[in-house]
């Protein structure tokens, strides 16, 4: 049997070592002529904001020596590392685009007689697909009316301070990137404003000197419990919302039930005045006077935008992935496409935590469908038209990790009940 790969990001790799452990014959296409997707071309203020010893592939730990939040630029070096030392770099067809993946025609489900890849390289026909093409890649800026007369600048693209004009910047959007964005600018002292329009929990990265997930005593609670204690700790370590200067409080009850960010170091320049808030949209541009939506306007220099990314999936015809929200609605923990057999997501969830270990997790899962498909012959068995018909399909991309847990749980009950049908069947 011989399965594509494509991408290889952290997610691709975690694919491709599964695929090449199980002794199955792969391709793995990359566009770019490295393994590591974002993490190669990421600002260079980026940490992780998982901890060092908890964002790793499986039996392959980082290096003692990185700090506990290692810089973008370890976490490449990490990511290079596991190519290295499991022959992945050697078995990847680099500089490749995925132009086209089609099912091979059948009379059975969508994908159960495999599916050809076309590349810039050629085409060639795959028992299965595995999809890791990443979601933080086409990015997403909203269209305001008017124009602005200077540099506009998407997260994606932004790299350092040297890429601002002036000295008054606006950031668009407050999750992780963005507030990472007005810190890094704050700190370099330009004249910085954020826009935050909804409440969001802030939480540090840090309690009593350890990193937050590290706290051993919080494995004796539930999850609302958990919810509950981080929210109070919080308020103990920063305070709330409602002591910073025009930051909007939470309308959500529990961190899980909305936005969330792991970051204090805003609330620190907020708090010196290096950093300014925005409660307001933007209603449209002129020259470098930016008009909000309740009236007021504000001359600035440079925007950037941390506006997040379309998750987009170019090489599959628009009518083979049905969406919800704009995103592809998806079955068992993410994994897989709504009425597509053979054909796997890997990494187009992000539960929350460490996203590293999501990607091996939901490789194995693949193994146990593979190895399904493998007993019942050519076309393999209908698992996705089963999974579909039991649970219900998903189209959050970030999403709390104990709902993600439950959905692996339940995929694994579903997937044992469904291999001692097959069993059965075969006796």
């Amino acid at each position: 049997m011989k399965y594509c790969v494509i991408g290889a990001g952290a997610a691709g790799l975690s694919a491709l070592n599964m695929l090449t452990e199980q002794g199955y014959e792969v391709d793995c296409f990359e566009k770019s002529d490295v393994v590591g997707g974002h993490w190669n071309t990421d600002y260079d203020a980026l940490h992780l904001i998982t901890s060092r010893n908890q964002t790793v592939f499986e039996d392959f730990p980082m290096p003692e020596h990185y700090p506990h939040f290692p810089r973008r630029d370890q976490v490449t070096e990490y990511i290079h590392s596991f190519a290295a030392e499991r022959g992945h770099d050697k078995r990847i067809t680099f500089n490749t685009e995925v132009l086209s993946v089609t099912p091979v025609e059948t009379a059975g489900p969508v994908g159960s007689a495999g599916w050809v890849v076309t590349t810039s390289a050629g085409a060639d026909t795959y028992n299965g697909v595995l999809v890791a093409n990443g979601h933080l890649w086409d990015k997403k800026i909203p269209n305001v009316p008017g124009t602005f007369a200077g540099p506009q600048i998407h997260s994606s693209e932004y790299r350092n301070t040297d890429d601002i004009v002036g000295k008054r910047v606006l950031v668009v959007g407050a999750g992780n990137s963005g507030c990472d964005l007005a810190v890094d600018a704050a700190q370099h002292r330009f004249e910085v404003d954020i826009v935050i329009r909804h409440g969001a929990y802030f939480q540090p990265k840090m309690y009593f000197g350890r990193p937050r997930a590290e706290l051993g005593f919080m494995a004796e609670f539930s999850p609302s419990e958990q919810d509950l204690i981080s929210r109070l700790l919080a308020r103990v370590s920063i305070g709330e919302n409602a002591d910073y200067p025009g930051l909007p409080v939470p309308h959500h009850r529990a961190i899980a039930e909305g936005p969330a960010v792991v970051n204090d170091l805003l609330l620190y320049w907020i708090h010196h005045g290096r950093v300014g808030v925005v409660g307001h949209g933007i209603e449209r541009f002129d020259g470098n006077t930016v008009h909000f939506t309740d009236g007021t306007a504000r001359d600035y220099d440079t925007i950037l935008y941390a506006t997040g990314f379309h998750p987009s999936l170019p090489f599959l015809d628009d009518s083979l992935v049905p969406r919800s929200n704009g995103v592809p609605l998806r079955h068992a923990g993410g994994i897989i496409p709504q009425g597509l057999e053979k054909l796997y997501y890997i990494g187009l969830t992000s539960p929350r935590g460490p996203q590293i270990p999501v990607y091996g997790v939901q490789a194995k899962i693949v193994a146990r469908m593979l190895a399904m498909h493998d007993s019942a012959g050519d076309e393999g068995t209908r698992v996705a038209h089963y999974l579909g018909q039991l649970q219900e399909a998903d189209d959050r991309i970030d999403i709390p990790r104990d709902i993600w847990n439950d959905q692996l749980a339940d995929t694994h009950r579903l997937l044992d009940a469904f291999e001692a049908n097959l069993h059965a069947s075969n006796a």
